[in-house]
């Protein structure tokens, strides 16, 4: 996978869907070129692709769009986040820079050296990041265009035991955590999220992964947009770490496609 045009798809839902399910951690695929700039071996890389990678999110996302009444698009990299993250910002503003996890990672989730020091991941942000946030940011403007609205929902996984490179891992890690922000997630959306999942053993917010992802372009000015992060403890439906999925993936689907509908049929 040398061509930068597949490092992310874009996969049409719906006419008048207002609802993208963005999978930005789903894959374990590293190019060549990526893969010279990590420095730990094969099997090392291997044991931390199953610990950062959202194993099975991808697979979550298209049942649950085969299920909804009303497909929703999805917004799929085709790349590991250890190519490049597309959550991060690309710059100083990026707190995850502390533990060497900005846009291009330079530490393992263990805090143990990815890449040499001093290592220059510029050309990896200009081949993956920037295209890939140009094209979100084209998907959420045509959806805009067509029906006038827009609600990104992220479709992340994280494990059940806090990892070294979590920065406020300490709070509560429930089945379910619903990540916000304060100027893109209306209340409706969070009820209608927690209504969905509500199966699972308990819905948390912002604990122990805050936020959701919004183009630049759009963050803090375009209410059409909304956004919601879904964080499912890997525990309900996989084995840990990068194992198989259990059961669980299916009644996964079947709630995030009642949230996909709740959000397409709210004005």
């Amino acid at each position: 996978m040398n061509d930068t045009s597949e490092s992310f798809r874009l996969l049409p839902g719906a006419p008048d869907s207002p609802v993208i399910l963005h999978v930005p951690h789903s894959s374990r695929a590293i190019p060549a070129r990526a893969r010279d700039g990590i420095v730990i071996d094969d099997a090392a890389l291997e044991r931390e692709l199953d610990h950062i990678t959202d194993a099975h999110t991808a697979e979550i996302a298209a049942a649950a769009a085969g299920r909804a009444r009303v497909a929703p698009w999805r917004f799929v990299n085709q790349l590991s986040r250890l190519v490049i993250d597309p959550e991060r910002f690309p710059d100083e503003r990026e707190e995850m820079l502390a533990v060497g996890m900005g846009a291009v990672y330079t530490r393992t989730t263990r805090r143990e050296d990815l890449r040499d020091a001093g290592f220059d991941g510029q050309p990896l942000i200009d081949r993956y990041f920037h295209p890939y946030a140009a094209a979100m940011t084209a998907a959420v403007d045509e959806r805009l265009d067509a029906v006038g609205r827009v609600v990104v929902v992220d479709v992340h996984s994280y494990p059940t035991e806090r990892l070294p490179y979590e920065l406020h891992g300490d709070g509560p890690r429930p089945p379910i955590c619903l990540g916000t922000d304060a100027f893109h997630t209306p209340p409706a959306l969070v009820a209608a999220a927690q209504k969905a999942f509500a199966g699972f053993g308990g819905t948390g917010l912002d604990s122990p992964f805050a936020g959701a992802y919004v183009p630049l372009k759009h963050y803090g000015t375009d209410r059409r947009v909304g956004a919601l992060m879904i964080e499912i403890r890997r525990d309900v439906y996989m084995t840990e770490p990068g194992g198989p999925a259990g059961p669980g993936l299916g009644v996964l689907a079947e709630a995030l496609a009642e949230l996909v509908d709740a959000v397409g049929a709210s004005a």
